[in-house]
């Protein structure tokens, strides 16, 4: 298979595939990438993309990560001409399920199968395995299937056809929404906590103890005490969290649906409030404050 964009996650996933003994032709826009992997994993080289195809035998299988839109979009458009009917495109990026669903009726007309693959897994994926989402027809599933057995966390595990073209980025997307909802709750939690100056609650302390047998125990809150025993106040991290898409995704298909998704609404809502530098909707309330009810306003400094 190829293995189209060799980023974070990306070269991670060629390392595993190659310590699993799939045979690999990497490419990426940046040369000592590809050097370093080949040398490292024992990755193909290619020096692009048509390279990188032609180094396959048929059915060939070639898997992106790039960054979704545009960039993906374009490779896929390039892809066209250099394969052949009952090749494999799977894209494994945070593409939008509708242009998922797109792409895969665009392919088709060409006879090219199409495989979206949600992707969860993050840095740890490498010796963890990853979690992966598919969307497609059973044959491709099934084409594909001992890559992704040896991606995921074991064979019988981890990964999943979980339905046809699209399935697989959107049951990512809800995922990506949950995971909004998990973090923002945990992290109220633990500012309450902190808050509570009179018991001086050490939160390094009560984060590794939820960790065990506790309810709310989870991945995510290893992470997070993990991340606390080394700097419980958090002084080098600037209150910016940023948002990938998938969130803003999964709320405009829960109005779509009609379905009441407050949680998760609510947390992409945050993460737009730590990233108003401005805050003129504050100083909006200050002014309004003050208008009616004469109010004191904290001049800017």
């Amino acid at each position: 298979m190829a293995m189209i964009g060799l980023g974070k996650m990306g070269g991670n996933m060629v390392r595993r595939l190659c310590r699993s003994g799939v045979e690999v032709v990497g490419f990426d826009r940046t040369p000592q990438v590809v050097d370093d992997l080949a040398r490292e994993a024992g990755m193909l080289a290619a020096t692009s993309v048509t390279d990188a195809v032609r180094q396959l035998t048929a059915p060939r299988v070639v898997w992106l990560m790039l960054p979704s839109g545009a960039p993906t979009e374009d490779q896929l458009h390039d892809l066209i001409p250099l394969l052949a009917a009952g090749d494999i495109v799977i894209d494994g990026g945070n593409s939008n399920y509708h242009d998922s669903q797109r792409r895969g009726a665009e392919l088709a007309v060409h006879g090219i199968n199409f495989m979206d693959a949600g992707t969860s897994g993050g840095v740890w994926g490498l010796d963890n395995g990853y979690c992966l989402m598919v969307g497609g027809t059973p044959a491709v599933a099934e084409t594909v299937t001992p890559i992704l057995q040896a991606l995921a966390p074991a064979a019988d595990r981890g990964w999943a056809r979980v339905g046809p073209v699209g399935a697989g980025h959107f049951t990512k997307m809800i995922h990506n929404g949950i995971e909004y909802g998990m973090m923002q709750a945990m992290a109220e939690g633990l500012d309450l906590l902190r808050g509570k100056e009179a018991f001086a609650i050490d939160l390094a302390q009560v984060t590794e103890l939820w960790r065990h047998s506790s309810v709310v125990r989870s991945w995510l809150l290893d992470l997070t005490a993990e991340g606390l025993k080394e700097d419980t106040a958090l002084t080098t991290i600037a209150p910016f969290v940023a948002d990938s898409g998938e969130g803003r995704w999964t709320v405009v298909e829960a109005i779509d649906q009609g379905v009441a998704a407050p949680v998760l609404s609510l947390a992409l809502q945050m993460r737009f409030a730590s990233q108003d530098t401005q805050g003129y909707s504050y100083r909006l309330l200050a002014m309004m404050r003050n208008a009616f009810g004469g109010h004191a306003i904290k001049k800017a400094e």
